[in-house]
């Protein structure tokens, strides 16, 4: 994907633009403060763990209308009647606005603002698509990549989920964020090259067929990489294979395992390995694996070191997407904040800029989270929000994706573990502010009696 592609302003829904079109015909030129927050925590998922941010900074650093790009929404249907000078106004089009947001790697909860986005209306307005695709796809990825380590209990777990991630560009980001979720790695190249990932691969089917005879697939596979040779089983048979590699004298540093009964299977390597004296032999599996997967394996026994993860994790196969939403809280007119909420049954946001205050038990531990009002001050909490672009710009460099892993990683751990469990985790509590509360009321009651109407 060329720079262009990855920052193209057109990287948004239509009706981002014909509103950017109609704010600007109509010379709305209010600054607009949204939130992006998740409404719903998907199924068995206690937590949410926060990914995304640093694509979004980038675009919104970087995002442009190209020439040609200008020149074809001229000639869509729908800006027939849109004048030259918004066309003039897109050549000049660049995200001058304010960000504040909760750090990649924090434990998040639903109605938590993770993002929110302070600018001139019609930037904060055209930025919303890409901003929701960034952060929610790569938390749902981070979250699933979290729950998957959690069951491996200390054993390796490598994302190998790109052949069927839904496109090559979502296969890295799903690395990305994977890694950052805690596992050790990603079978994908191009995430290496980018991200600086730690890359993995073992070798597939296709290799041993290509030979006559397995044991030659396994012998000159490990000649030229003797030093990171991962022999797969099943080809065949996988007993029989262990047996051929013992013969043949070969030391690789680990076999994988794609399928049959992992307990068992892996039980019996272990034993012929270890009774040949290839102790150091680690035994990897993979096959269609999931953290309730892993976990029985675990539980059972099995005799693994190492798990690859692939469709189940590039995809979060059993919550393939967020409920993520972007709303307007407030809008600057003639330098007063006028707050807004929307009131639709099951659907109400609350109004006005806000803060998420985290306490904690004495030991450190995570106790609840308060959603309050920006200028509200709790000294005991720990306000999450931060301010991380300002004018368009970020007001410091990004850490590094191992210093995000690691925090992930130091921030789980602070979270109860009866929130981490796989199964029926009970809701974190979350709570409103009273300020906040009694912000919504009154916005609520401007709307229903607005000021020089009367009551019906």
């Amino acid at each position: 994907m060329s720079d262009r592609s990855f920052h193209s302003a057109l990287l948004t829904d239509l009706y981002e633009l014909t509103m950017a079109a109609a704010y600007f015909e109509n010379n709305a030129r209010a600054t607009a403060t949204f939130e992006l927050f998740i409404r719903n925590l998907p199924p068995d998922r206690g937590y949410l763990l926060l990914a995304g941010l640093e694509q979004a900074l980038d675009f919104l650093e970087n995002l442009r209308f190209a020439p040609e790009e200008i020149s074809w929404l001229r000639r869509h249907p729908v800006f027939a009647r849109v004048s030259d000078a918004f066309f003039d106004y897109l050549k000049e089009f660049r995200f001058s606005g304010e960000v504040w947001a909760i750090p990649e790697g924090t434990p998040v909860f639903a109605e938590e603002p993770l993002l929110r986005v302070t600018a001139p209306i019609i930037e904060a307005q055209v930025v919303e698509t890409y901003l929701l695709t960034a952060i929610t796809f790569q938390t749902m990825v981070a979250t699933k990549a979290a729950r998957v380590v959690e069951a491996a209990q200390g054993r390796g777990v490598v994302e190998f989920g790109s052949r069927r991630a839904h496109g090559p560009e979502a296969g890295v980001l799903a690395a990305r964020a994977a890694y950052l979720g805690g596992c050790l790695g990603t079978s994908n190249v191009e995430a290496g090259f980018r991200f600086g990932l730690p890359t993995y691969g073992t070798l597939a089917h296709s290799f041993v067929m290509s030979y006559e005879e397995e044991e030659e697939s396994f012998r000159q596979f490990t000649r030229v990489f003797p030093q990171h040779t991962v022999l797969l089983l099943d080809t065949y048979d996988t007993l029989a294979a262990v047996d051929k590699i013992i013969d043949l004298g070969l030391r690789p540093p680990g076999v994988r395992l794609d399928s049959g009964d992992l307990v068992e299977l892996s039980r019996e390597v272990r034993r012929r390995l270890d009774g040949a004296g290839l102790r150091e032999t680690k035994i990897f599996a993979s096959g269609d694996l999931n953290e309730y997967l892993i976990a029985e394996l675990v539980a059972q026994g099995a005799r693994l070191d190492f798990f690859g993860v692939g469709t189940e994790l590039a995809t979060s196969k059993d919550a393939p997407a967020l409920g993520g939403v972007y709303k307007l809280v407030e809008v600057l007119t003639d330098g007063r904040p006028r707050h807004r909420a929307k009131f639709s049954e099951a659907k109400v946001t609350y109004p006005g800029r806000k803060q998420v205050f985290r306490f904690c038990e004495p030991a450190g531990r995570y106790h609840h989270d308060l959603i309050a009002r920006a200028e509200e001050n709790y000294p005991e909490g720990e306000p999450l929000l931060a301010c991380v672009l300002r004018e368009g710009r970020r007001i410091a460099p990004s850490p590094g994706l191992g210093e995000i892993q690691q925090r992930a990683k130091a921030n789980l751990e602070r979270l109860p573990e009866r929130y981490r469990q796989l199964r029926n985790a009970p809701g974190y509590p979350v709570g409103i502010s009273r300020a906040l509360e009694e912000l919504l009321e009154e916005v609520r009651q401007k709307v229903i009696h607005p000021a020089g109407k009367g009551r019906s």
